[in-house]
């Protein structure tokens, strides 16, 4: 019997993990079996640097294309302090305009913050958690020229690739690297 029970836990496990590559877009799909360079192209509205970078090459993370993310999401409040953002959140992003069918340019409202910068946006109403993934450098709010808003939420939120934020008035969407979590 412990036999049989060893071959239906794998077989329900393989047809899980199929179900699930499925479900994905077939765009999405093709990209995570085709490794390939990744390329964002990024406007700092606050500063309004732009930057065009190939942060990924197809086999690896380039640092210095990272570290040039890093400044572009810096805190321009705290005297540009700047933090290293999880790469992650960029591979959401890139992933996130395949599945929107766009390559326009990221418009950043909001990238890393400092404690202090996050305790002084933070007032009632003003949807700023305290202990944000901001601080964390693990999160981002944006739009992308172009898309529509509600879009870029309704493919973040299939896509499950963590929290989405939808912030309508603000002209943003949130999407951060913590567990799958949504709110508007």
């Amino acid at each position: 019997m412990d036999q049989i029970d060893k071959y239906r836990r794998k077989w329900l496990a393989l047809g899980g993990a199929a179900m699930g590559m499925a479900m994905l877009p077939n765009d999405a799909f093709a990209m995570l079996a085709t490794p390939r360079p990744r390329v964002l192209v990024i406007n700092n509205l606050h500063t309004g640097e732009t930057l065009k970078t190939e942060f990924f090459d197809g086999k690896q993370y380039n640092r210095d294309e990272l570290a040039r993310l890093n400044h572009l999401f810096r805190d321009y409040r705290a005297g540009g302090q700047v933090k290293n953002i999880d790469p992650q959140l960029f591979d959401h992003l890139y992933r996130l305009q395949i599945a929107l069918g766009t390559n326009k340019p990221v418009q950043l409202v909001s990238g890393y913050r400092t404690l202090a910068t996050n305790n002084m946006l933070r007032k009632p109403g003003s949807g700023v958690a305290k202990h944000s993934y901001h601080t964390l450098g693990r999160a981002m709010d944006f739009h992308i020229e172009g898309v529509e808003l509600a879009n870029i939420r309704k493919a973040a939120l299939k896509m499950r690739m963590g929290g989405v934020g939808y912030y309508p008035r603000s002209d943003f969407v949130h999407i951060d690297t913590g567990p799958n979590r949504s709110w508007s």
